[in-house]
This record gives C-alpha cells, structure tokens and sequence, in this order.
C-alpha cells in the first residue's frame, strides 16, 4: 500500500513537472520587461473573465481581469474608495478590428496587436501607485511577443512603470480606468 502511495505520488510530481515544462516552453512566458514585470506572471489570463470592452484609435480591446480584482470589482471597488487589493491583475488584449466576413455589418477582432498586463503589488512598486504595468508588442508574422517600448503604437515606456504616467488621471480610482460593465 505505501509503495502504490509512493507510485502514485511520484506519477503526480511527474505530471506537474511535464505539465509545467509545456507550458513553460512557450516562448511568450519568457518574455519581461525591464523592471521585472514578465509574461509568465499572468499565465491563465486568456481564460480570466472578461469586465469591459474598449476602443482606442484604430484598435479594440477586451480587458480581462483575475479573481481577486473580480471580487474587488463585485465588493464596489473603486466606487467606494477603497483602494484594489494586492495580487488584482488586469489584461488588455488589443486587436486590429475587421468586418465579420459572414455577417459584415458586425466588427470582429482581426489581428492581434499587442498585450497589456497591470498587476497591483503595494511593495514590489511602491513608487507607481502600487500597480506594476507591461506591454508586449505582438508581431502576427512570426508569432511572437517583444516588450513594447518607444518605437511602438502607441508609444510605451517599457519596463514596469510603462503605464504610471497616463494612469496619474485616474490616481483617485486607484490608477484603474476600467468600469465594471452591467451584467
């Protein structure tokens, strides 16, 4: 009965470490900008839930955000002026809009654009509000993700603090700028 324990055990560790290895070997988990904010920080947002959508210049978005902030957002955060909790993450997926093919009328995500991440760390980023921020240029041609930096649409700082200037504006919603939408 212990060696069967044991076996299983070991089976167990042995799958968590291959399934680990998978998911680390996809090259956009180790991608980071300068700072220490990287993309592995956020694995599993692409299944985080969706809060808002959003237009901005010639791209659409979705912004997605983990449970913690979820929580935040269900317990009336920002409107009653506590501040985010640590460990709130967002994500901003942006895509270059096309018509939907089968149905022209409607807009649809077409290219990838890029990909922003916010996470809220009081201590790691005590000299930006708290909140660490990154972005990632995505280049559909080979697939992958670099850090976005001066030279990209729109322009980005490019290392942790990328997004403390633009998020100054919303200092009294906790640098967030993003509304809960209705459900």
């Amino acid at each position: 009965m212990k060696s069967n324990l044991r076996a299983i055990s070991a089976m167990t560790a042995l799958i968590g470490v291959l399934s680990g290895c998978a998911e680390s070997s996809d090259p956009k988990y180790a991608v980071q900008v300068p700072g220490g904010l990287a993309f592995s920080e956020f694995k599993g947002y692409e299944s985080w839930q969706v809060v808002s959508i959003s237009e901005d210049g010639p791209a659409i978005a979705a912004i997605l955000a983990n449970p913690v902030m979820i929580d935040a957002y269900k317990s009336g955060i920002p409107g009653n002026g506590k501040p985010w909790p640590d460990g709130s993450k967002m994500t901003k997926i942006h895509w270059i809009p096309k018509k939907l093919e089968t149905f022209p009328a409607a807009t649809v995500p077409g290219v990838q654009h890029d990909v922003d991440f916010m996470v809220k760390d009081s201590k790691r980023f005590q000299d930006s509000g708290g909140w660490g921020w990154a972005a990632f240029a995505y280049d559909p041609a080979s697939g992958k993700f670099t850090p976005a930096d001066t030279t990209a649409t729109p322009p980005q700082g490019h290392d942790a603090k990328c997004g403390f200037t633009c998020h100054m504006i919303v200092k009294t919603r906790d640098y967030v700028f993003t509304e809960y939408g209705s459900r």
